[in-house]
């Protein structure tokens, strides 16, 4: 981000020029709009023959998260060696863990609750991650449009997530 005068067009971001501003940047879906990827209530149907699907590895959500988790990191390499055990280390943990969780939630899919309680998860830490993009950009680590691209693309991964959430039994296997 470099110069603070860029912080100006935080105010696109859902004014993240203010910090008690900062509350909802969920509401950004007109960032990446969230047909990048088609509806994601969609992109759950998309995805329910289930019988089509080898490995939570085959999952677009998967996928997406995956490949947003391994920008990350590569984004938090610049961060100030300072954060290193902080913001760096936040960050690419709660990225990850998404992919993590939904690994493990695929695998639980013979039971509902568990499968669910695993989606969960996966929805929190997607939302942790959003909140340390947003400290990111707060300490000028990040840029604006990095930041909108990455926050926009887990908007879209919370979307999916919660899909399944609410339609578990078109993942459920063994019923």
């Amino acid at each position: 981000m470099g110069d603070k005068e860029d912080m100006g067009d935080m105010e696109d971001m859902g004014d993240m020029g203010d910090m008690e501003d900062m509350g909802d940047m969920g509401d950004m879906e007109d960032m990446g709009d969230m047909e990048d990827m088609g509806d994601k209530e969609d992109m759950g149907d998309k995805e329910m023959n289930k019988k089509s699907f080898k490995s939570h590895e085959d999952l677009a959500i998967f996928k997406l998260a995956f490949n947003t988790a391994m920008k990350i990191f590569e984004l938090s390499k610049t961060f100030p060696k300072e954060e290193k055990y902080a913001l760096i280390d936040q960050i690419r943990r709660s990225s990850r863990s998404v992919c993590a969780n939904l690994a493990e939630a695929w695998r639980k899919r013979r039971y509902k609750a568990a499968f669910i309680a695993k989606l969960n998860d996966c929805e929190a830490e997607a939302a942790e991650t959003q909140v340390w993009i947003k400290f990111a950009v707060k300490c000028d680590y990040l840029d604006v449009l990095q930041a909108r691209e990455l926050y926009a693309t887990y908007n879209q991964v919370l979307s999916g997530l919660i899909n399944m959430i609410k339609n578990p039994n078109k993942w459920i296997i063994g019923q």
